[in-house]
């Protein structure tokens, strides 16, 4: 009840939604790859479609990830691809602060100001590796913005991209450039932060609504726009060719069948174990999974679910029960979201000030829904999802 969906039937009505294209899409990406088994004298397992969705991606796209990387250098990236796009979008700008001393040599500080040259906060980012520090990318806050309390956000973005060796470029893959757009659009949300009391600020929302705002600003990692800005090579200059992003584009929709049908399924068995009443005697895990998979349509044995029951560590000690559907419900908000800034011209100011008036400045202070609906002018559609995943032309 305190998470947007509100209630266990809208959960359902989305996920509802989704099962019978993403099963139809797994079983057409099934095909596809049993073919390529049978060439190769076997029959396709759950074991062999990693390998299988591989060659597909490389014969069919010719997208070789690695070799991308002299283009994603981390310094223009983050100044000429994010900050860049943040000031399109959102007329804010960040200047170097060397003064200011951060919690680690390798953590940068800026200082930023808004679209009237006034003084917002503080962004420090910490982009490497190092010994002792936790893995994986997150967003936080050392302090958060509130009118009641005088306080200005200072927030910080970390991620974990190997160093290299001294007087080296650092060089992404396209995930980490993903990575670093996605992790920057939790900080915008700290930053546009306009609510009186610091519990309602920036990103304190609630986690099924907490992931959108920051996959709505992956969608500039690609804009034209943007990319001809940071993507060109370290060496020569040369700008990132068109065919490769059109290959990049579409070498992403394959596999979504796959994607999405393993993370619907442990989405699913989440919900049916958070169901059972407190008294209801599981004598064997294994079948009451299958039973629940099968009754859920989401059972076929070649896409397994994303985690099983004996090791899905999100929902039964991670602090997602019964919650693991978030994210597809953020995707849902995000996709939808993204199809608005689309039909209104893309890369506009006034497209990125009507986004963070209505939404991003607001934080928990007003209902989540009522903030999208103000935004999108309705409620959520799932269709722009599954355009974006392949998945509308199936089921």
């Amino acid at each position: 009840a305190d998470q947007t969906a509100q209630t266990s039937a809208a959960v359902d009505a989305l996920l509802g939604e989704l099962v019978a294209p993403a099963v139809a899409n797994a079983h057409a990406e099934a095909g596809v790859l049993a073919e390529l088994a049978a060439a190769d004298g076997i029959e396709l397992a759950p074991w062999d479609w990693g390998y299988y969705s591989e060659r597909i991606r490389a014969e069919r796209y010719a997208v070789d990830s690695a070799a991308l990387r002299p283009w994603f250098e981390l310094d223009r990236v983050l100044v000429d691809g994010v900050f860049r796009a943040a000031e399109l979008v959102y007329g804010y700008t960040f200047a170097p602060r060397p003064d200011l001393v951060g919690y680690h040599p390798d953590t940068r500080v800026w200082e930023v100001f808004g679209a009237d040259g006034e003084p917002v906060g503080l962004y420090l980012g910490d982009f490497h590796a190092r010994e002792g520090k936790r893995g994986g990318a997150w967003m936080s806050a050392f302090v958060t913005q509130s009118r009641l309390l005088g306080t200005r956000p200072v927030v910080f973005n970390n991620l974990n991209i190997t160093k290299p060796a001294a007087g080296e470029p650092t060089l992404l893959t396209l995930d980490e450039v993903n990575t670093l757009f996605h992790e920057f659009g939790h900080a915008l949300h700290g930053l546009f932060s306009d609510v009186t009391y610091p519990r309602f600020s920036g990103t304190s929302v609630p986690r099924d609504f907490v992931e959108y705002p920051s996959q709505v600003n992956e969608m500039w990692a690609l804009w034209p726009e943007v990319l001809a800005s940071y993507a060109r090579h370290v060496e020569t200059g040369e700008p990132l060719g068109q065919e490769v992003v059109e290959a990049l584009e579409a070498a992403a929709l394959w596999g979504e069948g796959f994607a999405t049908l393993e993370y619907l399924a442990a989405t699913l068995l989440d919900q049916v174990w958070h169901r059972i009443a407190p008294d209801t005697d599981v004598s064997d895990p294994q079948a009451f999974e299958a039973q629940a998979l099968a009754d859920a349509g989401v059972a076929y044995d070649l896409v397994p679910p994303r985690y099983r029951t004996t090791y899905f560590q999100h929902v039964f000690a991670g602090g997602y029960s019964a919650g693991y559907y978030s994210y597809i419900w953020s995707e849902v908000l995000d996709a939808d979201t993204v199809e608005w800034f689309k039909e209104n011209g893309g890369l506009r100011r006034e497209n990125g000030d009507a986004f963070r008036d209505r939404l991003l400045s607001r934080g928990g202070s007003v209902d989540p829904l009522g903030a999208f609906r103000a935004v999108r002018g309705r409620d959520a559609d799932t269709g722009p999802l599954l355009r974006r995943r392949g998945l509308a032309q199936v089921g």
